[in-house]
C-alpha cells in the first residue's frame, strides 16, 4: 500500500453538447497546491479506471517511488451501455459531440477549476476499448489541446484507419498501444462476435511509420481488466515521465 495518498473528490458538469449532466471523479496528488501547475490525465470508462483499474492507488505508488510526474486524473463515467456506444464509436451517433464535449467544454472547465498546465504536451487522454477508440480519435481531432493517449485494446474499424492514415499535422503526439493476443473472437455488448487483434496490427502498421512517440506491444490475454489493470502503471510512466 502507498505510504502517500492523493485525495479524491467529485465533481458534475453540464454538457450542452451531450445534452447530459455528467458527474467526474478527480485525483489529485498528494500535497496538490494550486501554487504548481500540474498535468492532466482524463479518462474515458471513468469508473473502470477508477475502480477496476485502481489508477488512484497506481498513481500514489508511482509517484511515492518518483517513477511517475505529479498528475491529476479525471474520471469520466458513462450513463448507460447504449449511451457509451453512441458516444465512444467511432461511427457512434454522438460521437462528434463527445469529442467536442471533451475539447471545448470539459477541458476549460478543469483549467478553471484546477492548477493545470495549458499545454496539449501536458494533457493526456486515456481509454480501454471503445473508450481508447474515442480518446484516440479526440487526439487526431485536437492536437493542438492533446499530445498524449493511452489505448487499452482499441475497437479499430476502417474509421479509424482511415482517420489515422489522414492525419497529417506537424503537431507530435505520444502514443500508449497494447493489444491482447487472445482478442481475436471479442464478445461485444450487443451480443455479437468481433476480431480486435488484426485491426490492431494494422493501425500499428499505420502509426509506427510516424514520427510519433510510440509504443505498441501485445500481451497475453482477452479483452478485460484483468490484464489492463497490470498495464496501468507502464502506461502512466511512459506517457508521464519524471
Amino acid at each position: 500500500m502507498a505510504g502517500i495518498e492523493g485525495s479524491l473528490e467529485e465533481l458534475t458538469i453540464k454538457s450542452t453538447y451531450l445534452n447530459e449532466t455528467i458527474s467526474l471523479s478527480v485525483y489529485k496528488p498528494p500535497n496538490y497546491t494550486p501554487l504548481k501547475s500540474y498535468r492532466l490525465l482524463i479518462c474515458q470508462d471513468g469508473q473502470d479506471f477508477f475502480r477496476l483499474g485502481r489508477i488512484p492507488r497506481q498513481a500514489d505508488s508511482l509517484i511515492e517511488e518518483m517513477e511517475m510526474e505529479e498528475t491529476i486524473i479525471v474520471g469520466v463515467p458513462y450513463p448507460s451501455v447504449s449511451t457509451r456506444r453512441k458516444w465512444y464509436h467511432p461511427d457512434g451517433e454522438k460521437s462528434t459531440e463527445y469529442r467536442r464535449f471533451l475539447a471545448c467544454e470539459l477541458l476549460p472547465f478543469l483549467d478553471e477549476n484546477f492548477a493545470t498546465e495549458p499545454l496539449a504536451e501536458a494533457r493526456i487522454l486515456a481509454g480501454d476499448s471503445l473508450a481508447a477508440t474515442i480518446s484516440f480519435l479526440t487526439a487526431l481531432e485536437y492536437p493542438s489541446l492533446f499530445a498524449n493517449v493511452i489505448m487499452f485494446s482499441p475497437l479499430v474499424n476502417d474509421t479509424v484507419l482511415q482517420e489515422a492514415s489522414n492525419f497529417n499535422k506537424s503537431d507530435s503526439l505520444t502514443l500508449y498501444h497494447i493489444i491482447g493476443k487472445d482478442e481475436s473472437n471479442v464478445k461485444l455488448t450487443n451480443g455479437e462476435m468481433a476480431d480486435f487483434l488484426t485491426p490492431n496490427r494494422k493501425l500499428n502498421h499505420v502509426l509506427e511509420k510516424r514520427e510519433f512517440r510510440y509504443t505498441y506491444k501485445e500481451f497475453s490475454g482477452d479483452h478485460t481488466w484483468t490484464h489492463w489493470q497490470k498495464a496501468v502503471p507502464e502506461a502512466l510512466t511512459f506517457v508521464l515521465p519524471l
